[in-house]
């Protein structure tokens, strides 16, 4: 009897302790790498996250930053650990590591279709198109006229080659009938400042980085690339309300090593969803110019693979390739 009810017990434990241990093995911390700086919008994201997932997961929540190569850093260690540090490690990355890379790169030092998971999109961003506060154009119809006397030096810079705003000052070069000359800076810190300077005549980046700057009145934003007009600009159109056919946005969405066993992957989602859906949680999104999003692994990689549809003809279109 006392052996029966010792092994009744053990059985026991086992189911009780299986709903943590699919989420995260119990008592181990949980990694989340960054490929950006601290400070940046992804990073502070990810610690936002990561502070509300700490309580839900009853464990240390870590978020390391791994930076560099445009975030590939990071994917590339998330590719390479070791399967005990791969099965307690997930990634924050957008589309320029998981979309982008893979098209422009020959070897972008891993495979995001085969070596990564998604688990939980959690925010997302759109694009604007700006000037200087100082510039005499004030609307998207003014800078057509001004491209079309003046082609040759119809000019725009993007916060880096081969990243989405180049695509997207490509696409938009399209639409007006004209391909300007893409200027990539290292990052948005220089690319703001020359905007504001007048050196730099016009400007795509994300709205989340120029927004300050416009409500400052050291740039003018032109439109934006969503659907329907952002309640932090209600001044400002979108493309397709300026006679653009262009929509497009960016996000930031957590994603485990091929590594991880599956069911752990979608319960850290499950976990990360229900903490997305808090109210104060969102509101910090909100503050960093982001909107949250609400979605699992099975939405997340849906909405991933509607992206890649989505972006990659006019990225090889464009006959864009990077080597490092």
């Amino acid at each position: 009897m006392r052996t029966w009810m010792m092994a009744a017990l053990a059985v026991w434990a086992l189911f009780a302790a299986a709903p943590a241990a699919v989420g995260q093995e119990a008592g181990k911390p949980l990694t989340i790498v960054v490929g950006y700086p601290p400070g940046g919008s992804s990073d502070r994201v990810a610690r936002l996250v990561a502070d509300r997932l700490k309580d839900k997961l009853r464990t240390s929540v870590i978020v390391e930053n791994k930076t560099g190569a445009g975030g590939r850093i990071a994917a590339q260690y998330l590719r390479n650990a070791h399967e005990d540090v791969a099965r307690s490690t997930l990634m924050l990355a957008n589309p320029a590591v998981m979309v982008v890379a893979p098209l422009v790169y020959a070897q972008p030092g891993y495979d995001a279709a085969r070596d990564f998971q998604p688990v939980s999109l959690v925010s997302s961003y759109h694009f604007a198109l700006a000037v200087s506060a100082s510039s005499p154009i004030h609307d998207v119809a003014a800078l057509r006229k001004w491209v079309k006397e003046n082609p040759k030096q119809f000019t725009v810079g993007v916060p880096a080659t081969g990243s989405l705003p180049h695509f997207f000052a490509l696409m938009f070069g399209q639409q007006i009938g004209q391909q300007p000359e893409v200027v990539g800076y290292r990052g948005s810190a220089p690319l703001t400042s020359e905007l504001i300077g007048g050196i730099l005549p016009q400007a795509i980046d994300t709205l989340d980085t120029l927004l300050p700057q416009h409500q400052g009145g050291k740039i003018r934003i032109l439109a934006i690339s969503a659907d329907r007009r952002d309640p932090a600009l209600p001044d400002v159109p979108t493309f397709r309300e300026s006679g653009i056919d262009l929509s497009a946005d960016g996000w930031n969405a957590f994603f485990a090593s091929s590594a991880m066993p599956k069911e752990q992957a979608a319960r850290l989602g499950k976990e990360i969803e229900a903490v997305m859906r808090e109210p104060a949680l969102q509101q910090a999104i909100r503050a960093v110019n982001l909107a949250p999003v609400v979605s699992d692994a099975a939405e997340t990689a849906r909405r991933l693979q509607a992206y890649r549809q989505q972006w990659e003809p006019p990225v090889r279109a464009s006959g864009f390739t990077a080597t490092q």
